[in-house]
This record gives C-alpha cells, sequence and structure tokens, in this order.
C-alpha cells in the first residue's frame, strides 16, 4: 500500500470522491463513526459484520492518510487506539446522506432483504 494519498487525475468531482470511498468497508467505517462518535478497533471489527482485520486496518490507515478519520494512541499498557471521524469525515458524511437514502429506497423498491446488524436497534430505518 503507498503512503501518499490518492490525488488524482481526476475526471469530475465524482471521481475524486469515489477515489476515497469507493471501497465497500469505507462507507460503513464512515457510518459506524458516525454513529457511534468514538470506537476501538475491536468494536469497529464487530459492527462491521465479515470484514478481515487485514481490510479493516488497511481502511483504516488509508482513511487516516485522506484526512477522514482521525487515530488517537493512548499511552496505556496495553495501548489503547481509538478512532474518530475529522471534520472532513463528517462533511463526507453529510455528502453520502443522500447515497444513502437512495439506496434506502432501492431496497423498499426492490424489497430487497437486510444483513442483520449486531446494533440493528440503534441504526436508523427506511
Amino acid at each position: 500500500m503507498p503512503n501518499t494519498p490518492r490525488c488524482g487525475p481526476y475526471i469530475c468531482g465524482i471521481d475524486a470522491a469515489m477515489d476515497v470511498v469507493s471501497v465497500k468497508w469505507k462507507g460503513l467505517i464512515l457510518w459506524e463513526l458516525e454513529e457511534h462518535g468514538v470506537r476501538r478497533f475491536a468494536q469497529l471489527r464487530r459492527g462491521l459484520v465479515g470484514v478481515s482485520e487485514k481490510m479493516l486496518t488497511q481502511h483504516l490507515r488509508e482513511m487516516e492518510q485522506d484526512g477522514l478519520i482521525h487515530r488517537e494512541v493512548y499511552p496505556e499498557v496495553p495501548p489503547r487506539v481509538e478512532y474518530s471521524l475529522t471534520e472532513h469525515g463528517r462533511t463526507l458524511n453529510q455528502a453520502l446522506a443522500p447515497l444513502g437514502d437512495w439506496g434506502r429506497e432501492r431496497i423498499r423498491r426492490e424489497e430487497s432483504e437486510l444483513v442483520e446488524h449486531p446494533e440493528a436497534e440503534s441504526m436508523p430505518r427506511p
């Protein structure tokens, strides 16, 4: 994985935005952090059913490089690491909200099934 942020060239604004969130788990990480504020790695892993430890680690690193999340390491034994959204990450979530609305309408229209989420009672309903 390169240590430099992605920086184009891009065809349009959607191209640049999708470069940051084009992976399934990144959008869900954004949702988890928006919904719960601060999360530790294990909490994120439990909330993202099906994500591997390797993929979660990789995406968290990329999202930190992109300025979407903040990683706070506390000098404790064992070390405690917490993740939260940056202001840049919050504005991305606001931009993605209409896409989420569109997706909920698609789920309703096509009568698709929803995956059971460990914290489903706190998830917004369509």
